[in-house]
């Protein structure tokens, strides 16, 4: 009988050292002897196996507010820990933790002009990706996160939302800072620069939004002020926090995306070959990357009703945390979950959630990503790691998985 304590939901962060360098070894070990546990320390129902993680993302009769989570539901309460909630949920938050229905009716205009920009799009992530590729040495060592794993995906939203270059850098700045609102286990210090950064891309798209209804322009920004104005039901808040979510939602995670996928090809010369000689699978190399090393950890519900989750009674209020990343490795869903395959057959990871909330960008971080592989090898076939054998510079931001760095010699 195997009697060891099971590892909190705290415990299994890039804050632990042992899940930073191995998150596997905890998840495959807590898959395998209690599948669904309530997490004291959460407040939470944890729950690892594939079944009961897809069945939990796409049911649409769960809530997603953590304002709806009982008192004991620790990790959802932190984070509205600083939300007023005297105000109506739509002023103080996006639609990533809104319930129908204002989600759906804030998200169905912003989805529509999104995925319109992101169809045509892929000429403009070109650009990008190649200025951020002809900033490279001839040869010699760059770190691959600094020059082009962290600016893409800024640069590209940036684009769509029709910032002007010579707000680039402070963008970039702001973009940082709002990243902290996904850290429940934030510090002060950490909420700070949150809250400044949050003010500042407040009042950047205020003014963003009053100079395109003057002057319109071929951006996003333009074309949610003019759906607003043909009827859309959206107040001014409504725009400025989920423009402002696009940013954060996108950000740091394709940057992961990227930085992962190019880890393991590096890592995995058999699977860069594939690519290599047929472009045409970067599809494929995308989805693996998604399942093998996706860039977030979990995501979370709050139950509306009595109901059974993972064969455990649950009531309204009670909170639910699921192991993306442990569900992406199931052996139950996944042949040999543990082996980074190029050509493994099609099956759905939930890297991007699921359901209502599925991630709204995942269409653009596809593409970002596609686009960014694709051509860093074309133009670097020779590209390799700095040191094949150092221990990745991991990040310790809780719930997400990342480098700091990615030195790499081209």
């Amino acid at each position: 009988m195997n009697d060891r304590p099971l590892p909190t939901l705290f415990e299994l962060t890039p804050l632990n050292e042992a899940f930073r360098v191995d998150p596997h070894g905890l998840l495959d070990d807590l898959r395998s002897r209690c599948p669904a546990h309530a997490d004291p320390v959460s407040g939470s129902l944890v729950l690892t196996r594939y079944a009961d993680v897809r069945a939990v993302v796409n049911n649409r009769e769960l809530w997603r507010d953590p304002v709806r989570a009982e008192e004991g539901a620790v990790l959802q309460r932190r984070l509205i820990a600083e939300t007023d909630l005297s105000k109506p949920r739509t002023s103080t938050t996006s639609i990533l933790m809104l319930d129908d229905p204002d989600h759906a009716r804030v998200r169905q205009p912003l989805s529509q002009a999104l995925y319109a920009r992101v169809a045509k799009f892929k000429p403009e992530v070109e650009r990008i990706v190649d200025e951020a590729l002809d900033r490279f040495p001839a040869k010699g060592e760059v770190d691959l996160m600094a020059a082009f794993c962290v600016p893409i995906p800024i640069d590209v939203i940036a684009s769509i939302l029709g910032v002007d270059h010579d707000r680039l850098a402070e963008f970039r700045e702001w973009s940082e800072g709002v990243i902290q609102g996904l850290n429940p286990l934030r510090t002060p210090e950490q909420t700070a620069q949150m809250e400044a950064a949050s003010e500042a891309l407040s009042a950047y798209f205020t003014e963003a939004m009053e100079d395109r209804r003057a002057r319109p322009r071929d951006d996003l920004i333009s074309d949610m002020v003019q759906l607003q104005a043909a009827g859309a039901p959206l107040s001014d808040d409504e725009l400025r926090i989920n423009l402002t979510a696009l940013l954060v939602g996108g950000n740091l995670t394709t940057t992961d995306l990227i930085g992962n996928a190019v880890r393991l090809l590096l890592l995995n010369p058999a699977e860069l070959a594939k690519l290599k000689a047929d472009p045409g699978i970067i599809n494929a190399v995308v989805e693996e990357t998604l399942r093998y090393e996706p860039p977030v950890d979990i995501t979370g519900r709050i139950v509306s009703g009595d109901l059974e989750v993972g064969g455990c009674p649950m009531r309204a209020g009670q909170a639910i945390t699921v192991s993306l990343r442990s569900a992406n490795r199931d052996p139950e869903m996944f042949d040999d979950p543990h082996r980074f395959d190029v050509s493994r057959k099609h099956k759905p990871h939930v890297a991007f959630g699921g359901g209502s909330h599925i991630c709204i960008g995942a269409p653009l971080a596809r593409l970002e990503a596609q686009v960014a592989l694709t051509r860093l090898f074309a133009r670097f076939p020779d590209l390799k790691l700095a040191d094949p054998d150092a221990t990745p510079a991991w990040r310790t931001l809780p719930f997400f998985r990342g480098m700091e760095r990615l030195p790499v010699i081209v």
